[in-house]
């Protein structure tokens, strides 16, 4: 298994329980690729800002029994505060859709009806969505979880998969407050539009997250891929850390083993790959049997994505407080909204007008902020001084910045921006930060053009066993599967993918026999 994010870490630890020796490569010190928590600056920060959810109703906790590896969540009184670039009319989510509509009655009234109704449709559509994820890759399967839960849930699954997410929230809301959020946490963090057709399962993000509650693993993020790896070796599985691949090498349209960067060959007769695909057909399969000549052609064919996101993490000596929050604090005297991230959106047009800079290599005076200050929930995240932590993710930044990203000023520009939201000037209070830009996620977790690779074909696709390399993990060349967030489902921390691929390969391994 190539590659050691929290996908080809479940991945292995499956076919490691299963009886098959196993052995997982990672291109660096330590696995978790972009589900880590690192030592900076004196404190630990996560190298991506997302909170854990869908992983959380996957069988995949209990199978690996990561509980018994040291994992535990940890859960914010409220899931989201929802705010806006100009302070106004902020609102916030709860786990729970009573507590949810009960909020919304104090702060947005007109919009209480419409979120009742947009949970009547959404939530049957999130439940079915989940279950064709624990389901597996078989589009029998799928159509028959489909058909069983409810035809009119299935029927409005498919129309929501081909409409844009804008289209589907803009039928329930009427207020944009209301559907931004979604968009910010949907398309955008996708980097894709939202007005952009097959974006719509975007629009059932609010419903999955009651039906899901979020949670942080206590220690940080990282605290999960550390609990799987754990889980992996207890079965046998074996990892190799700062193993650089180079290659696939492949006899008579077999794949016989990994190339490492040192020279040496691994022999094995099944490889996974964890990583980006584009990758994997571009520059590592140099003996292409006739069976997958087209597929690599075409992947060969597509540009390299780029990478659009930031994140800032830094120590601060004093928590900062937004404009918005001792209004909204007062409305929810009996919550600490400091445990909650913050989601802070743009208006629409604003958030067009970021995709067009992204494609100019610029970034927008009102980016959509995720931010959080991770050590009021989790105190273990504190500096050993007893110092906060804040982090805070950015979209876009684009890879191919006017001027690079050498000496750029972006990242202290967009602190700005963040602190502009606040009382007071959070900026004299920070001890020390650091940005993650795309430049630093190519350099310091291999990732081509700072791309986090993602799933970007719609559940339609997924549903028919389009680009079957992603949507069936199984290529055409026999022993190679793909694996991780380019894979369907693959969004965030989700675990399905490596939960999946594993049972193609044992699948395919029985058929073998």
């Amino acid at each position: 298994v190539v590659g050691g994010g929290h996908n080809g870490l479940i991945c292995a630890a499956y076919l490691a329980r299963s009886g098959m020796k196993t052995l997982l490569l990672e291109a660096r010190e330590s696995v978790g690729g972009c589900a880590s928590t690192v030592s900076d600056l004196g404190a630990r920060f996560n190298i991506c800002a997302c909170d854990h959810s869908l992983i959380r109703a996957m069988p995949v906790l209990e199978d690996l029994k990561l509980y018994d590896y040291g994992l535990e969540y940890l859960e914010p009184e409220a899931t989201y505060v929802n705010g806006f670039h100009d302070c106004e009319n902020p609102w916030v989510f709860f786990h729970s859709a009573e507590r949810t509509i009960d909020g919304l009655t104090q702060t947005h009234p007109t919009q209480v009806e419409n979120y009742k109704n947009y949970l009547k449709d959404a939530l049957p559509i999130a439940e079915l969505a989940i279950e064709i994820a624990k389901s597996g890759v078989s589009t029998k399967e799928i159509l028959f979880k489909a058909l069983e839960k409810n035809p009119v849930t299935a029927s409005r699954l498919l129309r929501w998969s081909r409409a844009s997410a804008l289209e589907v929230l803009n039928s329930y809301f009427t207020d944009w407050r209301m559907v931004m959020p979604a968009i910010s946490t949907g398309p955008t963090v996708w980097g894709a539009p939202p007005d952009a057709p097959g974006t719509g399962m975007g629009a059932a993000v609010y419903a999955t997250r009651h039906l899901i509650e979020s949670g942080r693993p206590r220690g940080g993020s990282g605290s999960l891929p550390e609990a799987i790896h754990r889980s992996f070796e207890s079965s046998g599985g074996k990892v190799r850390l700062n193993a650089v691949v180079t290659g696939i090498t492949i006899e008579k349209g077999n794949v016989k083993g990994v190339r490492l960067h040192d020279g040496n060959v691994l022999a094995a007769p099944i490889v996974v790959a964890a990583c980006d695909p584009h990758r994997v057909f571009v520059e590592w399969i140099d003996n292409t049997p006739p069976s997958a000549k087209r597929l690599v052609n075409k992947w060969r064919k597509l540009p390299i994505p780029e990478g659009y996101e930031s994140k800032l993490d830094g120590v601060i000596s004093k928590k900062p407080e937004y404009k918005f929050m001792p209004g909204l604090q007062s409305t929810f005297s009996d919550v600490d909204l400091e445990q909650s991230t913050v989601i802070i959106s743009p208006t629409l047009e604003k958030l067009k007008e970021a995709h067009k800079l992204k494609g100019e290599g610029e970034v927008s005076d009102e980016p959509t902020m995720l931010a959080s200050l991770p050590s009021v929930l989790d105190p273990s995240m504190k500096t050993k001084n007893g110092l906060h932590t804040f982090g805070v993710e950015v979209l876009f930044t684009p890879y191919s910045l006017k001027g690079g990203w050498g000496n750029s000023q972006e990242p202290s520009r967009w602190l700005g921006i963040w602190g502009e939201l606040m009382q007071e000037d959070p900026l004299k209070y920070i001890d020390n930060w650091r940005a993650m830009t795309p430049d630093v996620y190519e350099r310091d977790f291999h990732m081509k053009k700072g791309h986090s690779p993602s799933y970007i074909s719609s559940p339609l696709a997924t549903l028919f066993g389009r680009q079957r390399e992603l949507s069936r993990y199984e290529t055409p060349i026999s022993g190679l599967f793909l694996t991780g967030a380019a894979t369907f489902p693959g969004a965030g921390i989700f675990g399905a993918p490596g939960r999946n691929t594993a049972s193609s390969v044992l699948a395919s391994t029985e058929r073998r026999k």
